[in-house]
């Protein structure tokens, strides 16, 4: 009995399950049991730290001057992103409504189950765990349009991005999409989730054109940011993945158990070989040395080949799958940069390029997971399965690679005809963090930025008078207002003990009384010991009162120019 419920659920949506209690008809992928939702629920929770993963990672790629905007187009993606797939992402991949076609389904808007409902607990696990698919899918395309993209342009993008990924979502796993009718594969989605994500990145970033000077000193990459975030980012979307491949037997019961742990040592495996072969390479590229983005982005194009078909290989095949997707990823950033498609963080060639890959291996390396119904009874080309499955993935790949890219084109542009999708050049500049979230780092080279900005009169008024991170303008404040009180004490106890000192030691021979000086004395309290002034931005000596960019709240004057530059 355990065998047939298994085999039922890993049907996919092609199987629906009637239940006579409840408002909703389900396809059989959700018939859960308890200990199932209890799977899903947790690998959901973990797949969604995937986005701390892609925010370090992320951050940790671009300059300094743009790390927290990037970390504030992820938690968009969550925010905005989420709201549009239950308003209507969710209903467009699995909707059951009389209007479903096999290009979308249409039905489930706005899911919410209400109490009684039998499935209302199974109905709302599946929900979550399809969510975290979906805004993972629009975090890929942040990192490829890092540095340059208008924020308000990239709000609007990841709400309207949910369209993007849901429609051949449901291709592939909706039980009315044609190519799920076709019998296309992909257990945890290197297809609908990273090959979309990755054509969609391809297409933003070719649609924002190169950084400002990015090829003006050949196609070597840039310098990254924060390197350990990088790699602390890499780590954090390892985990993440072994969550996103295991959760997506959609549960423990019967034999799914079985195929759960086998997909996550495949998982490894595959990233195992894939880091071997991007050390090699990189190795061999720079003469000995290791380059740190070959060896991130090697790992996790090994990661996104071994999703589609996580639990269908063999030790050996993972290990071989992987490493030829970290070849053709390490190959393909370089190849990009050639072709004048800046991608800071190389998700075109991670998710898009191994997104193929992944797709295809499926037709060549997928065993018949018996007594699971995911392959329903084929097996790939080298397993003796012949050319079908091979076929079907192949037109897969070239499906959702064709509508990643023009869907991308089409709701950017529209988007661009709102609000223009590129930074002006001046913001960008002077950094995203400061321009969009008025936040200002320091040793980053701004008072040049504002400088060399000076003779093109940029209005900077709203950026004037941003405290640096780290200091607290009141507690400065307080202190000056401290040692100014101090200051003044000295004087006046100077001024005494000379008045009420012999008149003697006080008039010498052609001295007046207006020859009486005031000199603070230098013992006494902590306010009156002087501090060393601090160190500015630029190098030069911290301003409390500069008039032209006030570092403790003072409003510049408008009688000078905003435009000069100021020390900072």
């Amino acid at each position: 009995m355990d065998n047939i419920t298994a085999g039922m659920a890993a049907k996919g949506a092609g199987a629906a399950v009637p239940r006579n209690h409840s408002n909703y008809v389900i396809p059989g992928l959700y018939d859960l049991s308890v200990e199932d939702t209890n799977w899903v629920l947790t690998s959901s929770f973990i797949i969604f730290t995937m986005q701390t993963g892609f925010g370090m990672l992320e951050s940790g790629c671009v300059s300094i001057k743009n790390e927290v905007n990037i970390m504030m187009k992820n938690v968009i993606d969550i925010v905005l992103g989420g709201f549009t797939y239950w308003l209507f992402g969710y209903g467009m991949s699995f909707g059951r409504g009389p209007l479903s076609n096999p290009f979308i389904a249409i039905g489930d808007f706005l899911l919410d189950p209400p109490v009684g409902d039998a499935l209302m607990g199974q109905i709302f696990a599946a929900f979550l765990f399809q969510l975290s698919f979906a805004t993972t899918a629009t975090t890929i395309v942040s990192g490829a349009m890092a540095e340059r993209c208008n924020f308000k342009a990239y709000c609007l993008f990841s709400f309207l991005n949910t369209a993007v990924y849901c429609i051949p979502a449901g291709w592939v796993w909706g039980e009315h999409g044609f190519l799920n009718k076709m019998g296309a594969v992909d257990i945890a989605g290197s297809g609908p989730v990273h090959l979309i994500g990755g054509a969609s990145a391809f297409a933003s970033a070719a649609m924002l054109g190169p950084r400002l000077g990015r090829y003006s000193e050949g196609y070597d990459p840039l310098p990254l940011g924060n390197p350990v975030n990088a790699c602390m980012g890499l780590f954090v979307l390892w985990w993440g993945w072994l969550a996103f491949n295991s959760g997506s037997t959609y549960g423990v019961s019967g034999a799914k158990w079985q195929y759960a742990a086998r997909a996550a040592v495949m998982t490894m495996m595959g990233s195992f070989g894939g880091g071997f072969i991007s050390s090699i390479y990189s190795f061999w590229r720079h003469g000995g040395g290791m380059d740190i983005m070959d060896l991130i982005n090697g790992v996790l194009g090994s990661l996104v080949s071994i999703t589609a078909g996580c639990f269908l290989y063999r030790a050996w095949e993972a290990l071989v799958i992987g490493a030829i997707g970290s070849l053709f990823c390490v190959l393909a950033m370089p190849l990009f940069d050639r072709m004048g498609v800046d991608d800071p963080v190389g998700a075109s060639a991670v998710h898009g390029v191994c997104g193929i890959w992944g797709v295809i291996a499926v037709g060549l390396f997928a065993d018949n997971p018996i007594p699971l119904d995911t392959t329903n009874g084929r097996s790939g080309l080298f397993k003796g399965g012949g050319w079908y499955l091979l076929g079907v993935q192949t037109l897969s790949a070239f499906c959702l690679c064709c509508w990643g890219i023009c869907s991308t084109f089409l709701l950017l542009y529209v988007i661009n005809k709102i609000i223009p999708i590129r930074m002006d050049p001046h913001e960008e500049l002077l950094g995203a963090d400061l321009t969009e979230h008025r936040i200002r780092h320091s040793q980053i080279g701004l008072s040049r930025a504002i400088s060399a900005l000076a003779p093109i009169k940029v209005d900077l008024k709203n950026i004037a008078g941003i405290q640096p991170i780290g200091i607290n303008p009141g507690h400065e404040r307080s202190i000056d207002q401290l040692r100014a009180a101090e200051d003044k004490l000295q004087q006046w106890q100077s001024y005494l003990e000379q008045v009420s000192a012999p008149r003697g030691n006080i008039k010498m021979e052609g001295q007046s009384h207006a020859d009486i000086t005031f000199k603070p004395r230098t013992a006494g309290n902590v306010f009156s010991r002087r501090i060393p002034a601090r160190k500015s931005i630029s190098g030069g000596l911290y301003r409390p009162n500069n008039s032209e960019f006030p570092v403790i709240g003072q409003a510049p004057k408008m009688d000078k120019d905003p435009n000069f530059a100021w020390v900072d």
